[in-house]
């Protein structure tokens, strides 16, 4: 007899730009001309750039004053 753990679900930290798109509602380009502006900021250590959740935030509440 297994016993299943439910674990609550872990929170994202980052995100692939893809998917920093879909929660933005914007396409993967739109994402990719902000990340070459320097207005959102992702994350090199990586193969694929990720995008910190923290980093979206920033970038609605200054973009939305």
């Amino acid at each position: 007899m297994t016993t299943e753990s439910k674990s609550a679900p872990v929170p994202r930290l980052a995100y692939t730009m893809e998917e920093a798109a879909q929660s933005l509602g914007i396409s993967y380009m739109s994402v990719h001309r902000l990340c070459k502006r320097g207005l959102i900021k992702a994350s090199k250590a990586l193969r694929h750039k990720m995008i910190p959740a923290a980093e979206l935030e920033r970038f609605l509440k200054e973009t939305s004053k």
